[in-house]
């Protein structure tokens, strides 16, 4: 066995050991992996919660919110790396090695196990809803502002919110998003909402996003 002292030597008298190892050679390689790496981490991190809440470590309705949102982050991480060499979830796990049994069961379901089976229906409209919040707010802070961009996205919003029974007739965010609506409604397709306008859409949008958690937190 060497020394400290050899091995420290044998080391700085080989520089490269000491070099970057490159996982990417172009941006389209390190946009691949960085799709790749989103997809494993969310799909850990569905594994990590269903086995918190099989121990008790979160709360039934933080659990819901927590799985509703990673489900559409699933599926939005998921059509990135979708391919000839990745068709599916199971061969993307295969080929990585990932053992999440947990997180398979739950991605198939495609739904929280606190939300009953009802053919589908409250989980995929909690899901669009919260996939729509995030499309919504990203686009605004991408400074995509027109209103032929924002308002079909926003009425969809609306539309679905409408549709989820769990959802209280009186929910405020309701009222939010029909006003925003009725703005948007007076505007020409070209028009622009004003940076004022982008800033207080993003704090109702947020603000009902949070309302919209505290519902699902209660059921």
């Amino acid at each position: 066995m060497l020394s400290s002292g050899r091995a420290s030597s044998a080391a700085e008298n080989r520089p490269e050991l000491y070099q970057e190892v490159r996982l990417y050679k172009n941006a389209r390689e390190r946009e691949k992996i960085d799709n790749m790496a989103d997809l494993f981490s969310v799909i850990n991190t569905i594994q990590c919660l269903e086995k918190a809440y099989i121990k008790d470590a979160v709360t039934p309705k933080e659990y819901t919110a927590a799985c509703s949102k990673l489900l559409v982050q699933y599926k939005a991480a998921f059509k990135q790396v979708q391919s000839d060499e990745i068709p599916s979830v199971e061969s993307f796990m295969r080929k990585y090695r990932m053992d999440c049994p947990a997180a398979i069961e739950r991605i198939k379901e495609d739904r929280p196990i606190t939300i009953k089976d009802d053919k589908g229906n409250t989980s995929k409209c909690i899901a669009d809803i919260v996939s729509l919040f995030i499309t919504i707010m990203d686009k605004l802070r991408l400074e995509i502002r027109a209103m032929d961009e924002i308002h079909p996205d926003l009425k969809e919003l609306m539309e679905t919110m409408s549709r989820l029974s769990i959802l209280p007739a009186d929910f405020e965010g309701k009222e939010k998003t029909r006003a925003w609506l009725e703005t948007l409604n007076a505007m020409q397709a070209h028009d622009e909402l004003t940076d004022q306008q982008v800033r207080q859409l993003l704090f109702d949008l947020e603000s009902t996003y949070n309302g919209f958690n505290r519902v699902l937190h209660s059921m």
